[in-house]
């Protein structure tokens, strides 16, 4: 009986020792395939510029959808199939206008309306400024800070991470909560910083996510060089 079981399972052993290494073969060919003839990049750079933006719900995002179907068809995938399915329609509207305010200078940002986010409407929104370095900041302040106030998000990318992802997504609570967090409190509005580790004047968008239990109040991103002046005029003596 011993004899029969430890034949049996050197035999289950080598059987399994050789499906992985077989699996092992498969899988290197797979990566080499794709790493010598892959088309990812050429793919991404004919939906890039063939369809360009593609919002949720709009003209593009059907094209682009038309057109990922034809590649993955086209490599000999064999189950390609189109399911309807309910998204958000979000439409950006007007450019965006945004100015600093102090000692009756004005000094005009470069911003973009986050995506989801709601409008000022044709009147805009003034309001004094308050600067945050983290969510537990917005908590600490309350509403006898915030009430009646714009609050500044600003969360800089922290520039030692090798994979930069990491530190995208320590920042990116700020522009994906940070609004209704504001809202709780008071806030007219939000302006975050760019998700970007370059210091340049241009504005990097993205989607907010609002909680229902609080107000939707209009929301921002600001180029990091623009976060960086509004950070240092904060600082300063005079009111912004």
């Amino acid at each position: 009986m011993k004899r029969i079981i430890f034949i049996a399972i050197i035999t289950l052993t080598a059987y399994t020792g050789f499906a992985q290494n077989n699996d092992s073969i498969i899988i290197k060919r797979i990566i080499d395939e794709t790493m010598i003839n892959g088309m990812a990049y050429e793919n991404l750079r004919i939906l890039c510029k063939q369809v360009g933006a593609r919002l949720s719900g709009s003209p593009q995002d059907k094209k682009a959808v038309a057109l990922t179907t034809k590649m993955m068809k086209s490599i000999g995938i064999d189950t390609v199939y189109l399911q309807r399915c309910m998204v958000p329609h979000w439409v950006r509207g007007e450019k965006e206008i945004g100015q600093i305010i102090q000692g009756g200078k004005k000094y005009s940002l470069n911003l973009c309306a986050l995506g989801n986010a709601e409008g000022t409407g044709p009147q805009g929104i003034t309001a004094p400024v308050i600067e945050v370095s983290s969510m537990d900041q917005v908590n600490q302040a309350g509403t006898k800070n915030i009430k009646g106030k714009i609050v500044f998000f600003n969360f800089p990318m922290n520039p030692t991470y090798i994979r930069t992802f990491i530190a995208y997504g320590e920042s990116g609570v700020s522009r994906t909560r940070g609004p209704s967090l504001a809202a709780k409190y008071g806030a007219v509005g939000a302006i975050v910083r760019s998700l970007a580790s370059n210091l340049d004047y241009f504005p990097h968008t993205g989607v907010t996510v609002y909680n229902d239990s609080f107000p939707k109040i209009p929301a921002v991103a600001i180029s990091t060089k623009d976060a960086e002046y509004l950070s240092k005029q904060l600082k300063s003596e005079k009111k912004v």
